[in-house]
C-alpha cells in the first residue's frame, strides 16, 4: 500500500516526465491513455485520486511543443469527461433506487432523495459546473445527480458546458504558458500550484459549512 501511495505522489510531482516517457513509448496510444484517465476520474466513484487539472495542464504543455497535436487533443479530452459524467450519472440512476427504495431504511430515507432531486433540478446546473474545476467533487456530482433523478438532458447541458470550460481552460493554458522558460524550469512547482489552486474552491466550501455550523 505504502509503495502504491508513493508512486501517486510520484506521478504527481512529476508528471511532466511520465507524460513524455508515455508519449515516447506509446505515441498516438497517448491520447487513449488521456482519454482513460480523464473518463475514469469522472466517471467512476472509486476514482477521484486520478490526476485531472496537473494532467490537462502538462497535455496542454507538450502540446505546445508538438509532442502532441492540439486538434486531437482536445476533441479526446472533451469527449472523456462528458462521456464520463453521463456513466456516473446512470450508475447513480441505477443505484439510487436500490439503496432508497424502502421507506423504512433510517439512513436512506426515501424523502431524502426527493429532497436531493428537487435541489438538483433547482440547483444542480451550476453545481455540475462548478463541480467540474473542483477535484473529488466532479467525481461525486454527477453520481449524486443520478441519485437525485436529475432529468438526464437537464444534466446533459450542464454537463457538455462544464466540460468545455474545463478541459479548455487548463489545456489552453498549459498550451499557452506552459513553455515559458520559468514554467518548464519550475514545472514540478507549477503542477503543485494548479492541485492546490483547484482544491481551493473545496477548502473554502468545507470552511464556510464549518462556519455555519458554529454560527
Amino acid at each position: 500500500m505504502a509503495e502504491l501511495f508513493a508512486g501517486f505522489v510520484d506521478l504527481f510531482l512529476h508528471l511532466d516526465k511520465h507524460l513524455g516517457h508515455v508519449i515516447s513509448d506509446y505515441g498516438t496510444l497517448t491520447y487513449l491513455i488521456l482519454f482513460v484517465v480523464i473518463f475514469c476520474e469522472t466517471g467512476l466513484v472509486v476514482a477521484p485520486f486520478l490526476p485531472g487539472d496537473s494532467l490537462l495542464f502538462a497535455a496542454g504543455t507538450f502540446a505546445a511543443i508538438a509532442a502532441l497535436e492540439l486538434e486531437v487533443l482536445l476533441p479526446v479530452l472533451y469527449l472523456a469527461p462528458i462521456l464520463g459524467d453521463s456513466s456516473n450519472y446512470w450508475i447513480g440512476r441505477f443505484v439510487g433506487p436500490k439503496i432508497f427504495h424502502r421507506e423504512n431504511v433510517r439512513l436512506f430515507k426515501k424523502e431524502y432523495l426527493d429532497r436531493t432531486h428537487a435541489f438538483y433540478e433547482k440547483h444542480g446546473g451550476k453545481t455540475i459546473v462548478f463541480a467540474r474545476f473542483m477535484p473529488i467533487f466532479r467525481t461525486f456530482a454527477p453520481f449524486v445527480a443520478g441519485i437525485g433523478r436529475m432529468t438526464y438532458l437537464h444534466f446533459l447541458a450542464y454537463s457538455v458546458g462544464g466540460t468545455l470550460l474545463w478541459i479548455s481552460s487548463f489545456v489552453l493554458a498549459g498550451y499557452f504558458f506552459g513553455t515559458i522558460p520559468f514554467v518548464k524550469k519550475h514545472f514540478t512547482i507549477v503542477i503543485l500550484v494548479v492541485i492546490f489552486i483547484s482544491l481551493v474552491p473545496g477548502i473554502i466550501a468545507y470552511a464556510r459549512e464549518k462556519l455555519a455550523k458554529k454560527g
